[in-house]
């Protein structure tokens, strides 16, 4: 026995069934996929830098 696997489509929330014949998985539509994309071009999402307190930073002193 398989059991439906159900996402929400992370643009706009609609169930979305997790499986080869959903073709846009995790989102519901090519338009939701496409504007999704399209967020992440214009860098409305953005993945934080993360700082290493261990890297040095030239002073200009040394050379």
């Amino acid at each position: 026995m398989s059991v439906k696997r159900i996402v929400n489509c992370p643009r706009c929330g609609t169930p979305v069934e997790w499986s080869p014949e959903a073709r846009f998985r995790p989102f519901c539509s090519e338009r939701c996929k496409m504007t999704d994309l399209g967020a992440w071009a214009t860098e409305k999402f953005r993945i934080p830098e993360e700082k290493n307190d261990m890297e040095e930073v030239p002073d200009g002193d040394e050379g």
